[in-house]
Order: structure tokens, then C-alpha cells, then sequence
């Protein structure tokens, strides 16, 4: 009965799925978190190419390319090689990811004290995820812990950088900052911290312990959620 089911549904157009099933109606109901990533691009890509609806289109380029963040990061040479897609989705992906980093960025330095892990994880990881090599940023606060301004501070290659504690003592005071958030980015993906990592942030926080300024977190950002060192004790 179950694979009946399912060769009829695979034979539907997902307007005539049942509508907790259907992407957009599922999102409209429950919110965007209770998508899956085949589900949220179909939305994208809105409809499919002959036999094949949204849904099946999205998993077929999920395959493809990897993964959705492989899919959001590609150049536009590589994007237009996926099925169903070209420059006009290119430049509506790009238009939808700009859009994105901004609402983050209002959210952020309309003046309100920090308040949000998640909305600062996912503000970082908008700014930082797409480098193709290292970048160490910092958000500088103020006493209340308001965003006074992102700044990347130093790039390096595709698993290095240099930092100088120095140097960012010296824009944490010229900011007025009392408190800073580090962020850097690893472009292999993977976001467990190497000792370096380790052994920088701690003497990036004695350095600024001198001058009274707080780290009060400092993040990895790869594939999925930025690792914090706060949650895992490293700060």
C-alpha cells in the first residue's frame, strides 16, 4: 500500500500533494525551520523541468552539488551547469544572499544591546561562509554590548592567517569597544578549532584584558552552525 502511495505521488504535480506536504504551504504553516533543504530550494527554483516537479529538481541538484551551502557558493559559471538553472536564477540567488547579509547587519547596528547567539552566528556566516580563504573579523561593542561595526581585519590563505594581537588592540581602542566577538572562517568546511585557533584566542583575550576589554566569544564558521568557543568552554 505505502509503495502504491508512492508511485501515485510521484505522478502528482505538488500542487495536488496533500498540503502539510506541499513546500510552500508546509512553510507557510510550521515556519521555514521545519523545512528540509530539498524543500526550501524547490521553493527557490519554483517549478521543475518536463517529468520532474520542483521537489524532485532540488534533490537532483543537491546531488549534484553536494550540498546546499556548495549550491549558495558556486560562481556563476558553476551554478548555470546545474539543471533548470541560468542567469537569471544566478542573479535572483545573489539578490536573495545580499538581502539576507543586510537584514542581518540592520538587525545588528540598529542600536539594540546583543541579545541573539543565533541572529550573530547567522550574520557572520553570512558575511564570512563564501571566502575562498581565511578571514579573521571582529564585531566590536560597546558597554551594553551594542554593535559598534564588523571589521575584517586580517586574510590569509586557504587555511591561514596571520593575526596580530597588536593590531587588533589597536582597532578595539580606536572602535572605543569594551567588549569584541571574534570570527574567522575555515574554506575546507570544517570547524573544529586547531590549537592555533586555540592558543590566538587566548592571547588575543590577555592582550585585551589590559585595556579592559572583554572576548566574549569567538567563532568558527564552516558547514552548518559556527562552532563557539564560549559553548564549548574555550573562552
Amino acid at each position: 500500500m505505502l509503495n502504491f502511495y508512492i508511485v501515485i505521488k510521484l505522478n502528482m504535480s505538488i500542487k495536488d500533494w496533500p498540503a502539510d506536504e506541499q513546500p510552500r504551504e508546509k512553510l507557510l504553516a510550521r515556519g521555514s525551520e521545519a523545512l528540509t533543504d530539498v524543500e526550501l530550494l524547490a521553493i527557490f527554483l519554483r517549478t521543475g523541468v518536463a517529468g520532474k516537479s520542483a521537489v524532485d529538481l532540488a534533490r537532483e541538484l543537491l546531488d549534484q552539488f553536494g550540498s546546499l551551502q556548495a549550491l549558495l557558493d558556486a560562481d556563476q559559471s558553476m551554478f548555470c551547469q546545474g539543471k533548470g538553472l541560468g542567469n537569471a536564477k544566478f542573479a535572483q540567488l545573489q539578490a536573495v544572499l545580499e538581502m539576507a547579509k543586510r537584514h542581518f547587519v540592520e538587525i545588528l547596528q540598529r542600536g539594540d544591546a546583543l541579545a541573539s547567539p543565533q541572529v550573530t552566528r547567522a550574520y557572520l556566516s553570512a558575511q564570512l561562509r563564501s571566502y575562498s580563504y581565511e578571514v579573521f573579523a571582529c564585531l566590536f561593542l560597546d558597554n551594553q554590548h551594542r554593535v559598534i561595526l564588523l571589521e575584517e581585519l586580517f586574510r590569509g590563505t586557504i587555511d591561514s592567517a596571520s593575526i596580530y594581537p597588536r593590531e587588533v588592540a589597536k582597532r578595539a581602542l580606536f572602535h572605543n569597544a569594551a567588549a569584541v566577538i571574534f570570527a574567522h572562517n575555515h574554506p575546507s568546511g570544517v570547524k573544529k578549532p586547531s590549537q592555533a585557533d586555540i592558543q590566538i584566542t587566548e592571547t588575543l583575550k590577555q592582550s585585551l584584558s589590559l585595556f579592559d576589554i572583554k572576548v566574549l566569544d569567538h567563532f568558527i564558521i564552516g558547514d552548518g552552525q559556527p562552532y563557539s568557543f564560549a559553548e564549548h568552554g574555550l573562552i
